[in-house]
């Protein structure tokens, strides 16, 4: 079995569907297919949650029939049949309610996974016309999330394959990513980005052969192609080496979506939906030591620096300290620590009033907003000779407010103004990777 997961931008029109179709019958044997909403779609249902968080009706309905009208669009088109555009109509209709209600928290999940269900709905609809012998899965039938919001892999693992067992007879399935269920039985989701998770979540359940992430980039380049030139997919990088790119910054992958495959030793393939024949990128266990991979940026973050007396030989201070950003539920993405101050970077900032208030029990607190981290990845580079060098050379005339290096061999981080972003990037660009 492998599991193919295609983003908004693959199944984004009429053509790139049918370009997604022809790619999953070229590959040979079982597959589950895993779909985002069509490209658009779930930015466009946030669009309509803020308007009925804001008492703005008209707005919402506006925006919701301008929605239903694009898809009632594509399915007369992909499926030229008017019984495609009446089951779309229908499932906008079961949704409309929403917009008639009170918006709460399961409300507002609920809308969001109104993108992946129609977009599934109409390719399943389509495949039928053209004798594409598939079965849609809803993966409100098995994909589950417990009460930390976290991914219940046991039960997902009995109710997938129990399905695939009971249609042992198709080849191709296909289903949604980022929706779920969680444990009061309600519309859920794996946040933004989580239709990476769910493949991988899904290839892990059922000890897939391997996983490929189909996007419209050909592979996790060595750096950001929007803003530096000439640079190139990387053929092969570890999981490690790839959840640190995309924890700090490669748009191609959700930063959580390697740890189910890496847990089952099952290799992850970054390819191009609009050039299916090149090469991409392989994530597995295997790396080549002492290279750097790739440099990645992660904007909009905020550096809090806490400075106390206190702090000086005094045990049970720091784990005071992060006591609050648990409290909370705010990650803390780069730390270091002195004799008298410790400075951490968050970049959920929608507790920070209440996070400064609690630290200043603790000494003076300042903080520096609009920062970009900076990350070099690579295997075992803090152990490369010459690396440091190679780093700090380059950047010789940029303020670096913050290094983390030590935590992780696949990583060297600083800390920089966010108007010195790109230029980081291109500098690093032409140094580390010679």
């Amino acid at each position: 079995m492998r599991v193919l997961k295609f983003g908004g931008t693959s199944v984004g029109s009429v053509e790139n569907i049918q370009s997604v179709l022809k790619i999953v019958q070229d590959i040979e044997g079982k597959k589950l297919v895993v779909l985002s909403a069509m490209s658009g779609t779930t930015n466009t249902l946030v669009e309509i949650a803020e308007y009925l968080n804001k008492y703005n009706l008209e707005a919402a309905l506006e925006t919701f029939t301008k929605l239903k009208e694009s898809y009632i669009t594509a399915a007369r088109n992909l499926c030229q049949t008017e019984e495609a555009v009446e089951i779309v109509k229908g499932i906008f209709g079961s949704f409309r309610p929403i917009l008639r209600e009170k918006l709460n928290v399961g409300n507002e999940k609920k809308l969001l996974s109104l993108g992946e269900i129609v977009t599934t709905t109409m390719i399943s609809i389509y495949c039928d016309n053209n004798n594409i012998k598939l079965k849609l899965l809803s993966a409100l039938d098995f994909m589950r999330i417990d009460v930390n919001d976290e991914p219940d892999q046991l039960a997902i693992n009995t109710h997938l394959n129990a399905l695939i067992e009971e249609h042992s007879e198709f080849d191709i399935y296909l289903t949604q990513g980022f929706i779920c269920k969680n444990v009061l039985g309600e519309v859920d989701n794996l946040k933004r980005g989580g239709s990476d998770y769910s493949a991988s979540i899904m290839g892990a359940a059922l000890n897939a052969t391997e996983i490929q992430i189909w996007t419209d980039i050909d592979g996790m380049h060595n750096n950001d192609p929007r803003f530096v030139d000439n640079t190139y997919p990387v053929a092969k990088m570890s999981y490690d080496e790839a959840a640190e790119l995309a924890y700090f910054g490669a748009k191609i992958l959700h930063p959580s979506s390697v740890l189910p495959a890496r847990l089952k030793g099952i290799p992850v393939f970054l390819k191009n939906t609009m050039k299916p024949e090149a090469v991409g990128t392989l994530i597995s266990a295997e790396t080549e030591p002492y290279k750097v991979k790739s440099v990645a940026a992660k904007s909009g973050i905020t550096a809090i620096n806490i400075k106390s007396g206190r702090m000086l030989m005094a045990y049970g201070f720091v784990r005071a300290v992060f006591e609050i950003f648990e409290r909370y539920k705010t990650p803390v993405d780069l730390i270091t620590t002195s004799e008298v101050a410790i400075s951490v970077t968050i970049d959920d900032t929608r507790n920070l009033d209440k996070i400064l208030s609690d630290l200043r029990a603790f000494g003076v607190v300042n903080i520096i907003e609009k920062q970009s981290i900076i990350s070099i990845v690579g295997d075992k580079i803090g152990e490369t000779k010459g690396m440091a060098i190679k780093v700090f050379g380059a950047l010789d005339d940029v303020k670096i407010n913050m290094i983390s290096f030590g935590g992780s061999q696949h990583n060297v981080s600083i800390l920089v103004q966010e108007t010195d972003k790109v230029k980081c990037l291109r500098a690093l660009n032409n140094t580390v990777f010679k």
